[in-house]
């Protein structure tokens, strides 16, 4: 739902509603000791050997990476085939993390406008 959308949305609900759907919300929250911000990309590499069958087109890989994005631009994290898993999991409970918060933000904005954030 796009973000007038929402907001049209929650300016129909009663203060009552809204703190119930808000409750409801947070009660959706993942373990937030399960985030992890990035996101994953595979590569495939030539290794620079000579003789190599990569130095003909069969790279080697894919190897996959975790993309870290800060204030000093990103930087790739490689990470092992048995962590991939856990990692992508990791990934996915920060999405959802986010747009739960998302959700619960807006709440407590129009909440805030009503003047009945409590």
């Amino acid at each position: 739902m796009g973000h007038k959308t929402q907001e049209h949305a929650l300016g129909r609900l009663s203060v009552r509603q809204l703190r119930a759907r808000r409750a409801r919300l947070a009660r959706q929250l993942p373990n937030v000791e399960l985030t992890l911000h990035g996101s994953l990309q595979r590569q495939s590499r030539r290794c620079g050997k000579q003789g190599c069958s990569c130095a003909e087109g069969q790279l080697h890989g894919p190897y996959v990476y975790l993309t870290l994005r800060s204030g000093e631009g990103s930087r790739l994290l490689y990470i092992t085939a048995q962590l991939v898993e856990d990692v992508t999991r990791r990934i996915e409970v920060t999405r959802r993390l986010e747009a739960v918060l998302a959700q619960i933000s807006a709440i407590n904005l129009e909440l805030l406008t009503r003047g009945e954030l409590i």
